[in-house]
């Protein structure tokens, strides 16, 4: 039996999420599986991928075939990586200790760049939030003083009315006495 480690996909239209399984490949892509390994949500920022680690290496070790989304999956979570070196240790290039030493060292390299790029992101996103406080108050600012001024051009209004009719009622008053 030919087995594929696949994506399902569920979820509403325009809001998918994947299950991770393996599945025959002669299965419909929804159907049957045999096993499910983990999940894809693409709709996060960054993506959230969840997967059982030693059962994807079991898989991949005893010859399940990802499609290609799924090995870029298992590669940026460091399945296919650890298969190599697994390999390395079966050939006897260097022993299981050597293999997880040098697996550590690039998932704590991956992990800093990953950690990085989220800083950067944070970082861009909080200036960005500062920037659009400053035009808005800036703009709130721009208003507040249009306001000012037509109340005052009112007020000035207001009072130069008043000041016109009060000398024509001081001059209306001595006439009726």
């Amino acid at each position: 039996m030919a087995t594929k480690i696949r994506l399902q996909r569920h979820g509403r239209k325009n809001y998918a999420f994947y299950p991770i399984v393996i599945a025959d490949s002669r299965a419909p892509r929804d159907g049957r599986f045999i096993e499910r390994i983990g999940s894809y949500n693409p709709n996060t920022n960054p993506a959230t991928i969840t997967l059982n680690f030693e059962r994807a290496l079991y898989w991949v070790g005893v010859g399940a075939q990802p499609t290609d989304t799924v090995r870029s999956i298992l590669s940026r979570e460091g399945v296919m990586l650890m298969h190599h070196l697994l390999g390395g240790v079966k050939k006897g290039a260097f022993d299981q200790a050597e293999a997880e030493r040098r697996f550590a060292a690039w998932k704590a390299n991956k992990d800093a760049k990953i950690a990085g790029v989220k800083a950067t992101f944070d970082s861009q996103r909080a200036q960005s939030a500062k920037e659009r406080l400053e035009a808005e108050a800036a703009k709130n600012k721009a208003k507040a003083e249009a306001v000012a001024k037509k109340k005052a051009e009112a007020a000035a209004a207001a009072a130069e009315a008043q000041a016109e009719t009060a000398p024509a009622e001081e001059t209306e008053a001595p006439a009726a006495e």
